[in-house]
C-alpha cells in the first residue's frame, strides 16, 4: 500500500499525477481579498475563479484572505493553517467521472474572536480592494417581513456600543472603512456571493442602516465611496461528508481533512461596478454585465426555490437527497410544473440565455447521482430563504392573477415540518433554522387555527390577508393534516 501523502505545500509535487495542483508560485502571491464566511460553497466558487485566475501573468495581488467570525469557524481556520491554507476540490460529474484539483488562493485566515483587531487592520490594509461575503441569507440581518435592518438583534446591540472589538459583519465593515477614511485609503468594494436578490444593494441597505446608527459621517462616506456589485452566483456544492475525506485517501493516496464536493456546472454573474480595482474573473469565466437582475431572479426563482420545493415535500414524504427526489417522476414532473407555471411568467427576460434549456439543466443538475446533496441542508434556515425564494413568487402570480398551487403546497408542507418536526414514517427531521422555535409555536397550533402558521408576520408580512391564497392554504393544510403522504397530493395536481 502507498504512503498517504498528507496535503501541504512542501508535498504538492509528491501527489497522484491524477491531481490537478497549483503551478504558480504561491510565496509571491499577496492577499487582495478578505473573504468573510469560507465555506464549500465560497471554496468551490470564488475561491476556485480565484485560483484558476492565479495561473495567469500579473495576478498574484489577487490571493484571498480567508475570516471566520464565529468561534464555530475554528475547526476550518486550524485544518487551513495546517495545510498551509491548501484544499482539494472533487467535481462529481453525472456520468461518474471525478476530477480533483488542489485550490492555492487561500493563503491566509484570520479568526475574529481571538483577536478582532487583526481582522479589522487587515480588511484595512491598502493592498485589500475587495471585501467579499458568504454569510447565508440570515447573517444580512434583515426582517422577512419588510427587508428592514433588524436593529434588535443583540450582537448588532454589542456592536453599536463596541465598535473596536465588534461581532457582527457589520461591526468589522463599518470598524476597517472608519479606518481607512481616517488613513485616506481608497475603501474596498463589497461583493456580496450569497443568495439573495439584489445582493449588493442589500449589503449596501444594512450596511449603511447600520452604520447611519452608529457613526452617520461615516455612513455618508460609505454611500457616497463605497461600490456593493450585485451578483449571481451558483453551483451546487453539498455538505463534505466522510465518504469524499475517504476517497482521496483510499482512490489517490490523499490525506485532506476538510475538502470540498461539487457539481462540474459554475455560473458568476456580476455586475461591474468595482471602486478599487477588481481581479480579471472575465478571463477565467464569469460574466460582467451591465444589470445582474434579470440573471439573479432567474435563479433564484428557478434553481433556489426548485431546491426548497424539493427539499420540503421530499422531506415530508421520507426522501433523504436531492438526487434521490427528483428521480421519483412525480416530484420531477411537479417541480417542472411549479417552474413553468408559476416562476417563470414571472421572470424577466433574461438575455443570452433559453429559459427551457436551462430548467431543464436544473433537472439534470438536480438528478446527478454522484452529488448526495441531503435534504436537510436545502431546508436548513427556510425562514431565512422562502421570503424571497418562493413567497415573492406566490405575491406576483396573486397580483397577476397565477397559478399558486404548487407553491402553497410547499408552504403547507413547511407548516406540517415545522410543527410535527416528523415525516410521515414518523421519523424525526434534522431542522436547523434560527426561527426554529417561533416557526414551531406558530404552525403548532394549526389543529385549532388553520391559518395560525401564516400570522408569523415576519416571514409572510400580509399574505393572510390575501382570501385567494388563504382559502387555497387551508386546502392544502386539510389535506397534509389527514394525510402526510404528499404524493397522494402531488398526483391530483400533476
Amino acid at each position: 500500500m502507498k504512503e498517504s501523502i498528507s496535503l501541504n505545500q512542501e508535498n504538492l509535487s509528491r501527489l497522484s499525477k491524477g491531481i490537478s495542483i497549483p503551478t504558480y508560485n504561491r510565496d509571491a502571491v499577496k492577499a487582495g481579498i478578505v473573504h468573510i464566511g469560507v465555506g464549500g460553497f465560497h471554496r468551490s466558487h470564488e475561491a476556485v475563479y480565484t485560483d484558476t485566475l492565479l495561473h495567469e501573468p500579473d495576478a498574484s495581488n489577487w490571493g484571498i484572505c480567508g475570516v471566520g467570525l464565529r468561534e464555530g469557524d475554528r475547526h476550518i481556520a486550524d485544518i487551513l493553517k495546517k495545510q498551509d491554507y491548501l484544499y482539494s476540490l472533487i467535481v462529481k460529474h453525472p456520468d461518474g467521472k471525478v476530477e480533483t484539483k488542489v485550490i492555492g488562493s487561500i493563503i491566509d485566515f484570520i479568526l475574529s474572536v481571538d483577536n478582532p483587531q487583526a481582522v479589522i487592520d487587515k480588511m484595512a490594509d491598502k493592498d485589500i480592494k475587495i471585501v467579499s461575503l458568504t454569510i447565508t441569507e440570515g447573517g444580512y440581518n434583515f426582517k422577512p417581513s419588510n427587508g428592514e435592518f433588524d436593529f434588535d438583534n443583540a450582537d448588532v446591540k454589542y456592536d453599536l456600543a463596541n465598535p473596536k472589538s465588534p461581532k457582527t459583519v457589520f461591526g468589522y465593515l463599518t470598524a476597517a472603512l472608519r479606518k481607512r477614511k481616517d488613513s485616506g485609503i481608497t475603501p474596498f468594494t463589497i461583493q456580496s456571493c450569497d443568495n439573495i436578490q439584489h445582493n449588493g444593494d442589500m449589503t449596501s441597505k444594512m450596511l449603511c442602516a447600520f452604520a447611519e446608527r452608529q457613526d452617520p459621517e461615516l455612513a455618508a462616506y460609505i454611500k457616497k465611496e463605497v461600490c456593493f456589485p450585485n451578483a449571481m452566483v451558483d453551483r451546487i456544492t453539498p455538505v463534505t461528508s466522510k465518504e469524499d475525506i475517504s476517497y482521496l485517501k483510499t482512490e489517490l493516496n490523499l490525506v485532506d481533512e476538510w475538502p470540498v464536493t461539487c457539481e462540474p456546472f459554475t455560473q458568476w454573474v456580476i455586475e461591474d461596478i468595482f471602486c478599487n480595482g477588481r481581479p480579471s474573473w472575465e478571463n477565467v469565466g464569469a460574466q460582467f454585465v451591465p444589470n445582474v437582475t434579470p440573471y439573479e431572479k432567474m435563479k433564484i426563482r428557478l434553481l433556489n426555490a426548485g431546491h426548497s420545493v424539493l427539499g420540503l415535500l421530499g422531506s415530508i414524504q421520507g426522501l433523504e437527497t436531492i438526487d434521490s427526489t427528483v428521480s421519483e417522476p412525480l416530484f420531477a414532473t411537479y417541480l417542472r410544473k411549479f417552474m413553468d407555471e408559476e416562476a417563470t411568467p414571472v421572470l424577466d427576460t433574461v438575455e443570452g440565455v433559453n429559459l427551457n434549456d436551462y430548467k431543464n439543466s436544473l433537472i439534470e443538475r438536480f438528478g446527478n447521482p454522484n452529488i448526495k446533496d441531503n435534504l436537510a441542508r436545502i431546508c436548513l434556515e427556510s425562514s431565512a430563504k422562502l421570503p424571497k425564494f418562493l413567497i415573492a413568487t406566490i405575491h406576483d402570480n396573486l397580483a397577476n392573477g397565477g397559478s399558486i398551487k404548487y407553491a402553497t403546497l410547499v408552504i403547507a408542507a413547511w407548516c406540517y415540518y415545522s410543527d410535527k418536526g416528523v415525516n410521515q414514517h414518523n421519523e424525526p427531521l434534522d431542522i436547523v433554522d434560527a426561527m426554529k422555535d417561533e416557526l414551531h409555536a406558530a404552525a403548532s397550533k394549526t389543529s385549532e387555527d388553520k391559518l395560525s402558521f401564516l400570522r408569523l408576520d415576519s416571514i409572510f408580512g400580509n399574505l393572510i390577508e390575501n382570501q385567494k391564497f388563504t382559502e387555497q392554504y387551508a386546502k392544502m393544510i386539510d389535506i397534509i393534516y389527514a394525510n402526510p403522504n404528499v404524493s397522494e397530493q402531488m398526483k391530483q395536481m400533476v
